[in-house]
């Protein structure tokens, strides 16, 4: 099945529920949405998307946060924190320096749990406990793993992690454990976790709520939609171009999806489509890599490395549905250094605005592809953030300056303040 932004909007298959259904991107097998506990499709083992039958336009909409877009997700309600309606904030001296007409960031680190994940969450919990389901499992590497058991402990769920020992911030383990999730250490990166995770979904002991499963997705495609309506609202026009990091490339996938349900009910005419832009730390780029050389899939990293955690992953599992993404919105990936990222952790923090390493690889990005001239100085452009600078702590207090001692009285502090 084609993931074309000119695709007609789909016909309605018997196995449709309620205006909604499960199909597959690489054979067209379409299933009940709700019937059974599936995350790849049965006959092929391709990737599976959620379809509707009648899709809203942008001016239906009404409320805040995800549930505002209840309307284009399979479910009317979930299981929620009041996730979503995070902030576009601008950015003027970065947007000097960099050279653009316009540069907004999207702060998902925002959200309940300080990360986008809870746009996801929100959703698959909620379809988890109409399955009946009552374990939650997931692979991370942190966000996630929060994220699932801030949710899966609100909807009164069971919830097991999976995380690669010794790779996961501090503060992200930590929200896990408070949440109540039983967390288990295993010895290897993160795509050996999400193996072991697979496996154990496929035998039915928990459900899978990593960004395989397509209800996740349809949460985080509200990051799309709030993006373009604020951008509208603002500038009377939609962003030329989206930019964000790229881990398992579920966001990619997912704001891919967005504009092409736009695109169906005629709300985003294809030339007004935002170029997506995936960006993704040196030693962990295989998306990068398949851009570059034009490959139809990606080749697994099995040795990723970078002091950006949430996107050390080698094995993104929605390439396929990402790759077309890029490609159909003329957009691009590129590769950025740690000390890039570094660098644009402290850019974003001398505007106010707090991110973990691999949120700030968004701003490394577009610097980089500024300065060789992909991205032109007339573009209006929004970077995605993707969790908060206190997820990981120990990396904010590397980037930052260190305290410097003085003495207990004025005239000590004020010595300091003259050197």
């Amino acid at each position: 099945m084609s993931l074309s932004l000119s695709a007609d909007q789909p016909e309605h298959p018997p196995e449709a529920d309620d205006g909604a259904w499960l199909e597959c991107i690489e054979c067209g097998e379409t299933f009940a949405p709700l019937e059974d506990i599936r995350y790849t499709c049965d006959e092929c083992d391709g990737l599976l998307e959620v379809r509707y039958t009648d899709l809203p336009s942008l001016d239906e909409f009404e409320g805040r946060g995800v549930w505002r877009y209840a309307d284009a997700l399979p479910l009317d309600s979930g299981v929620t924190t009041q996730e979503g309606a995070t902030p576009l904030y601008e950015v003027p001296r970065l947007e000097d320096d960099i050279g653009v007409e316009a540069l907004r960031i999207k702060h998902e680190g925002m959200n309940p749990t300080g990360s986008f994940k809870d746009r996801g969450m929100t959703v698959g919990v909620a379809v988890a406990k109409e399955l009946g389901v009552d374990r939650l499992a997931c692979a991370s590497t942190g966000n996630t793993s929060a994220a699932l058991a801030a949710y899966g402990s609100r909807g009164g769920m069971e919830t097991l992690v999976l995380l690669p020992a010794g790779k996961v911030a501090a503060g992200k383990i930590a929200q896990a454990s408070l949440h109540g999730a039983r967390i288990l250490e295993v010895d290897g990166n993160f795509d050996s976790c999400l193996d072991i995770v697979q496996e154990l979904a496929a035998r039915g002991e928990a459900y899978l709520l990593n960004s395989l499963n397509p209800f996740r997705l349809e949460g985080q495609k509200t990051i799309g939609l709030e993006i373009l309506e604020a951008f509208r609202d603002d500038y009377g026009a939609f962003p030329d171009r989206i930019v964000l990091p790229v881990g398992n490339a579920g966001n990619t996938s997912a704001l891919y999806k967005a504009f092409r349900e736009l695109v169906q009910v005629g709300d985003l005419p294809l030339e007004e489509v935002p170029k997506l832009t995936g960006v993704q730390a040196e030693g962990a780029a295989p998306m990068v890599e398949a851009i570059e050389n034009d490959a139809d899939e990606v080749r697994r990293w099995d040795d990723v490395e970078t002091r950006a955690t949430a996107i050390r992953i080698g094995n993104p599992v929605n390439a396929p549905k990402a790759l077309p993404g890029i490609r159909e919105t003329d957009g691009t990936a590129v590769a950025v250094s740690d000390e890039e990222i570094t660098d644009a952790q402290r850019d974003l923090a001398e505007e106010g605005i707090g991110v973990e390493p691999a949120s700030a690889a968004s701003i490394a990005g577009l610097r980089k592809l500024r300065a060789d001239g992909t991205v032109s100085d007339d573009e209006r452009v929004a970077c995605l953030t993707t969790g908060h600078l206190l997820k990981d702590p120990d990396a904010a207090a590397a980037a930052g300056s260190d305290p410097q001692p003085v003495p207990n009285d004025t005239e000590g502090v004020l010595e300091r303040l003259h050197e």
